[in-house]
């Protein structure tokens, strides 16, 4: 088969639905609690009962314009909630609230750090068109046997209805799948950050829906639209997107027409299958909700709740690499979650060597904490116990190895490294005579090896740093032990 001579671009945006964790719903004080019995958090607002009115959650609006603010929106001053007719058993009223022409911020942008295989490391700056508010539906259960066979019934559950939603609509500015899955990861990031949602994915609290076509090049028009539901998770839509563009342009390619429509990623097979044609705007029938009242933001308020912004991850890793000399790839995991970062920072603020504090906490600290499903708040090793024990091992205290065999029981008990060495007698041999001394008694227990060594085998003082060590259980200063193995060996 002939390649493709034409440079097919592929064009991408994401849809994002953030679950804000407030503790009652956008419109109503039912409970947000997720895994409870279905149904039991409800009331007569939740199923559109009639005579019933909404009332916005304030809380809702808080952290709606905080996460616009973090995105670089531009704030609404006066913005409205609108009607969206939707039919369908998950929703009880037959319309979604949610916000159309006039939505609560627009305009922004976010910085993505994209490491794509084989490639450099690169920045990218992907524009967000808006965030708007809106409230979420229910679930459906399809029972029985296969749905695309035919269930024997369905069940729905509408704890989820009307649990506030932040939409935010990405700018067609991605190009690839891994750009498509950095750029979900920084907006997950960024609101955990921010504290407005957790952002688990398994939960449904973060959603993601993607837009891909593709053009016959950067400056040909777009190409028809195909939306992907079904992802939880950042993996799955870097693959969804990689296969939705190979499927797009062998398609053009045959001669064949890509229809707009709603697509599926059917994880087990890997591939993505037609759903339902694609609805547009005027299918919803838009209108203003007659039963809320417009949206005023004022300036002070916008004021405070900006003060009260974080540090957010892209800065963060930018103040890592500038002012502690971390690479690139250290400030990046370090300010992956807010609890590691700050943890990083109380380590560094005790007077440790960033890079040193880095090493520990990216390594053997994050194993742990990953493997018992812990947060650093929670961890039994507190930053200034590491901070204690990394700076036994710079004063010339402890080896690393001797920091290593410790480790186990501070992560999982706490405590000061300082009192565990003495309890154990771990504190290293750092005195030059008694040094010396074992030096001498290992070179006349190895004669042989000391000979082949002047022959010009100088290989061998690895063995014989190797018996040092056996020797005195890991406990000799490894530089002042070298120097003095090195000096006697070359006698």
């Amino acid at each position: 088969m002939t390649p493709s001579k034409v440079a097919w671009e592929p064009v991408i945006g994401l849809e994002t639905h953030v679950q804000l964790g407030t503790n009652s719903k956008i419109f109503t004080s039912a409970s947000t609690a997720f895994g409870d019995d279905p149904n039991t958090h409800i009331d007569p607002v939740v199923c559109g009962l009639p005579g019933t009115l909404p009332v916005l959650n304030e809380k809702v609006l808080e952290y709606a314009v905080k996460a616009a603010m973090a995105l670089n929106l531009q704030i609404a001053e006066h913005s409205k909630f609108d009607r969206k007719q939707y039919f369908y058993p998950d929703l009880p009223k037959n319309y979604q609230i949610s916000q159309f022409d006039e939505p609560i911020a627009e305009d922004g942008w976010i910085e993505v750090e994209v490491a794509e295989k084989g490639k450099d490391t690169y920045i990218k700056k992907i524009g967000i068109e808006r965030l708007h508010m809106e409230e979420d539906a229910g679930k459906l259960v399809h029972a029985g046997s296969d749905r695309l066979a035919g269930s024997t019934h369905s069940l729905v559950d509408y704890n989820r209805a009307g649990v506030a939603l932040a939409e935010i609509v990405s700018m067609p500015d991605l190009r690839t799948g891994r750009e498509a899955a950095e750029y979900a990861s920084e907006i997950r990031r960024i609101m955990r950050y921010l504290g407005v949602s957790d952002g688990n994915m398994q939960e449904g609290s973060l959603r993601c829906d993607v837009n891909i076509s593709v053009r016959p090049g950067p400056n040909e028009p777009f190409g028809t639209k195909v939306e992907i539901k079904n992802m939880n998770s950042f993996s799955a839509i870097q693959k969804a997107c990689e296969y939705e563009i190979q499927r797009q342009i062998k398609a053009y390619e045959a001669g064949e027409a890509v229809i707009q429509e709603t697509r599926l990623w059917d994880e087990a097979k890997q591939l993505t299958k037609s759903m339902r044609s694609k609805e547009g705007s005027s299918d919803y029938r838009y209108f203003p909700d007659p039963d809320l009242g417009p949206i005023e933001v004022s300036k002070e308020l916008r004021d405070i709740w900006h003060t009260e912004l974080p540090e957010l991850p892209a800065e963060k890793r930018h103040r890592y690499a500038d002012q502690f000399g971390l690479s690139q790839y250290d400030a990046r995991v370090l300010t992956d979650e807010f609890s590691m970062a700050h943890y990083f920072e109380r380590v560094v603020g005790a007077g440790v060597d960033p890079k040193s504090a880095s090493n520990w906490i990216t390594g053997d600290v994050a194993a742990f904490v990953n493997l018992q499903k812990l947060t650093y708040s929670q961890l039994p090793l507190k930053a200034e116990q590491l901070a204690e024990m990394i700076q036994m091992i710079e004063n010339g205290v402890i080896s690393g190895k001797i920091a290593k065999e410790i480790l186990p029981e501070l992560l999982t008990k706490g405590g000061s490294p300082k009192l565990i060495v003495e309890k154990r007698g771990l504190g290293m041999i750092s005195d030059p005579e008694i040094l010396s001394s074992i030096v001498d008694e290992l070179l006349a227990t190895f004669p042989t090896e000391v000979e082949a060594f002047r022959g010009g085998k100088t290989k061998l003082q690895g063995f014989f740093v190797g018996q040092l060590m056996k020797k005195t259980s890991g406990k000799a200063d490894p530089r002042l032990a070298n120097q003095i193995l090195s000096k006697k060996l070359k006698a």
